[in-house]
């Protein structure tokens, strides 16, 4: 029997709060883990973290990740039209904030988006998101291994297809 590939875990890192969480659960099920983002960022020495520098573009490391990657990945971003794009090749992709973006949520996520970015324009909404809490920390945890668990599960479901004769 060949060796199951765990699910690579991909993380839109510029951002991101939830990076040293995310090592930790990546570390406990042998996950490798790409940070991608628009400038250098320190990543901790391991073999299994990698940082992928990308352009300058405003969708720079959106397009990349969504180049590589695949199903039954797990994708970190807070970013939604990227989460859309990730579901769309069946990879598990969860907020900053630990809410997971699903199949079913994501048309209303960007429905959304764009009326809050149309009421922006219009001046009528000046505040942003709210602060970052502990609660989110914990519940990014909590979904992170959900979805790592689910990613595995698929991937050898699906591995075990492919290699019946």
């Amino acid at each position: 029997m060949p060796d199951r590939e765990p699910p690579h875990l991909y993380i839109d890192a510029d951002a991101c709060p939830v990076k040293d969480e995310a090592y930790r659960v990546a570390a406990r099920h042998g996950l490798k883990v790409t940070l991608v983002a628009n400038r250098f960022i320190a990543v901790p020495r391991d073999d299994a973290i990698r940082l992928q520098v990308v352009g300058e573009g405003p969708d720079a490391a959106d397009d990349w990740i969504a180049d590589h990657v695949e199903a039954d990945d797990v994708v970190v971003t807070a970013d939604i039209p990227l989460a859309a794009r990730c579901l769309a090749k069946d990879a598990a992709v969860i907020g900053t904030t630990g809410k997971p973006f699903t199949k079913e949520s994501i048309g209303s996520a960007l429905a959304s988006r764009e009326l809050m970015s149309h009421l922006r324009e219009v001046g009528e909404i000046t505040g942003g998101p709210r602060p970052f809490a502990a609660r989110d920390r914990s519940r990014f945890l909590q979904e992170l291994e959900h979805a790592v668990n689910r990613g595995k599960r698929a991937r050898a479901a699906r591995q075990s297809l492919e290699a019946a004769p």
